[in-house]
């Protein structure tokens, strides 16, 4: 049986919420609609980075609070790879079909975690938890790890 670990970053102070797809209920996402919880997740911690960078609106505020690392560990049985997405994924804004096509997953309940490739990194992959999938307790959660980002992320580079 082979297992992946996965990544998710958060603010320190949502550690315990991490894996509800709380967040992604409230506010949607790429695969995800509003009042469909579903948690983002990325196969390195790096992908994990360029994710959040993408998504931060003022990188000073979300770099000053203190961030964490989450593992998880999934088994490759446990995850969809879709054959086909919709031509739309990597819009940006994200369309409509991609989050119908994460929210038609979520609500098949055809298996706990869907692999996706990244719009920010291409030949990488996120992966989508379905925290309401019947499998959904054999993800190993591990302990929160200290993250802290570059602080020259939140600034514009500096010509030499």
């Amino acid at each position: 049986m082979n297992a992946y670990v996965i990544w998710r970053l958060t603010p320190q102070r949502h550690a315990d919420e991490a894996f509800t797809g709380e967040g992604a209920a409230i506010y949607g996402g790429r695969w995800n609609l509003i009042d469909v919880p579903m948690v983002y997740c990325a196969e390195t911690r790096a992908l994990a980075a360029l994710e959040v960078l993408v998504n931060i609106r003022n990188p000073k505020i979300h770099f000053a609070m203190p961030w964490v690392a989450l593992p998880a560990e999934i088994a490759d049985e446990l995850i969809e790879k879709p054959a086909s997405l919709p031509d739309t994924w990597r819009a940006n804004p994200y369309s409509l079909e991609s989050q119908s096509f994460g929210t038609d997953w979520i609500k098949a309940q055809r298996s706990v975690a869907l692999r996706v490739p990244s719009s920010v990194i291409l030949g990488e992959f996120n992966y989508l938890l379905n925290p309401a999938h019947p499998q959904f307790a054999k993800i190993k959660v591990g302990k929160p790890e200290p993250f802290s980002f570059d602080l020259r992320l939140a600034q514009p580079a500096q010509r030499r």
